[in-house]
């Protein structure tokens, strides 16, 4: 029924031509009553939990002023949006400018290139040290020389705390101050390195290769984002693993926190491709929109570029993983796990089965961009509907449990895509056992942030809607 969305669209949007005409000459600044009956009216149509929050049902209200002088009783568009979430919903999100929002699902983000995770010292002093997890390429930080493995304690001569490290990593530019860290303790070196931030289109496929392990083929990829503008070249990677005749792949999230839903389709059919046609994921919605609105997600034979996909018709996967793995990321082991043998190695998920799409202040049921109220920037999204795999599977709030547990290493973190990195060698050893030596015995430290945590799609599972 979704693809019929645009049909109702234009039917629903001639009713509403006073609230919109001449929107070129003659844009008023929306009122901040006006913004809230937006986001009062998309909660009430779409959110999946709507039944948690009694003044979002549907006889709530007796009429129109009885709505606004309940609208009227918060004092931003940002208070009653917190009021209307449901308890149990830690992902649905707004924001007052949506161009930045549409560029990040889209991969461009303003950005230095380091990508960090953010980690509590050992010693209890609420002190904190960040890591580089990986290096956006043609960015400042690879400029620098950044590598993988760089430990750093202070930004612009300022030791980061648990308190501070969101402001201290602000800044459009700031001087990270480097240290050591050898298991137990943190060593500044007195070395610094500048990083400037700049517009940047980030490619989710950050390494594509295949492995040659006691004379088998195993494919490597880490992908970092379910970015749909990029699933060309996401099944471009895997016509190579095809050429290459891998027998096995070690699919690598664990910085990986979702993004589009037909791209998580598309990635398992990759992965697979024997199940064409069969159910991949079933949607949950609220109870108004669940006999309209859900359809079933199926494992593709194209992508919706018509390009056929390039499939391995795999009977097993390894899947890397840690707590910053999300949405589509849980998606794909979650769909996968009823058909074929999903290997999870790392670290348990988020825990993110939910998916939301781009709500405007525009008509229902589109709430379209094409419709948007000229007056503001402000958007939604919002949880929609939830997931479920064929076996029916949802609601792992608590994350998805690696079968081969093992965190990462601050002290040893290895060369993403050699065969020595200790998730890579947990993987490898499961398939060709004991090829590489593994470290167990360190100290497990709490990470508690990570640079993607500043963007505004962070974890999100988005659908098209």
């Amino acid at each position: 029924m979704k693809k019929n969305l645009l049909l109702l669209l234009l039917a629903v949007s001639i009713t509403f031509t006073s609230c919109f005409e001449d929107r070129d000459d003659n844009i008023q600044v929306a009122s901040t009553v006006d913004i809230q009956n937006f986001i009062y009216r998309a909660l009430n149509f779409f959110y999946l939990y709507k039944a948690d929050t009694p003044e979002l049902a549907n006889d709530a209200f007796a009429n129109q002023s009885d709505l606004d002088t309940f609208l009227n009783t918060f004092a931003s568009p940002e208070t009653l949006f917190d009021f209307l979430i449901s308890s149990q919903d830690r992902f649905s999100i707004l924001v007052d400018n949506y161009i930045q929002l549409e560029n990040e699902l889209n991969g461009i983000t303003l950005n230095n290139g380091m990508e960090y995770g953010v980690v509590l010292y050992p010693d209890g002093s609420g002190n904190v040290f960040g890591y580089v997890r990986y290096v956006i390429p043609n960015t400042s930080a690879a400029s620098e020389g950044l590598q993988r493995g760089v430990i750093f304690n202070t930004i612009d001569g300022q030791q980061i705390t648990e308190n501070n490290f969101n402001e201290l990593f602000a800044p459009n530019s700031y001087t990270i101050g480097l240290a050591t860290y050898d298991g137990q303790t943190v060593t500044p070196t007195g070395e610094s390195v500048t990083l400037s931030k700049a517009e940047v289109t980030e490619n989710p496929i950050h390494i594509a290769k295949t492995l040659t392990v006691s004379g088998q083929k195993i494919g490597y990829l880490m992908y970092n984002a379910f970015t749909a503008n990029f699933n060309q070249e996401l099944n471009a990677a895997f016509g190579q693993f095809k050429a290459d005749g891998i027998t096995d792949l070690v699919l690598d999230l664990r910085y990986n926190g979702g993004g589009s839903v037909r791209t998580a389709q598309d990635l398992s059919s990759m992965i697979t491709g024997q199940f064409a046609g069969d159910l991949f994921y079933s949607e949950i919605w609220n109870e108004d929109r669940q006999d309209e609105y859900a359809s079933p997600g199926v494992f593709n034979t194209t992508l919706s570029t018509g390009e056929a996909i390039n499939s391995l018709n795999l009977t097993r996967v390894y899947i890397l993983t840690t707590g910053r793995s999300a949405s589509s990321s849980e998606l794909v082991i979650n769909g996968l796990n009823p058909y074929i043998q999903v290997i999870q190695v790392g670290g348990t998920t988020t825990g993110k089965f939910q998916a939301s799409f781009l709500l405007y202040d525009a008509p229902a049921p589109g709430f379209s961009r094409s419709q948007a109220n000229p007056g503001h920037k402000y958007a939604m999204l919002p949880l929609v509907f939830k997931t479920a795999n064929a076996a029916g599977n949802t609601d792992f709030v608590d994350g998805l449990v690696p079968n081969i547990e093992l965190n990462e290493d601050y002290s040893n973190l290895g060369v993403l895509g050699d065969a020595n990195e200790p998730l890579l060698a947990a993987a490898l050893n499961d398939i060709i056992p004991a090829p590489v030596p593994l470290r167990s015995n360190f100290k497990v430290l709490e990470e508690i942030s990570e640079s993607k945590a500043s963007s505004l799609s962070y974890q999100l599972m988005i659908s098209d809607q």
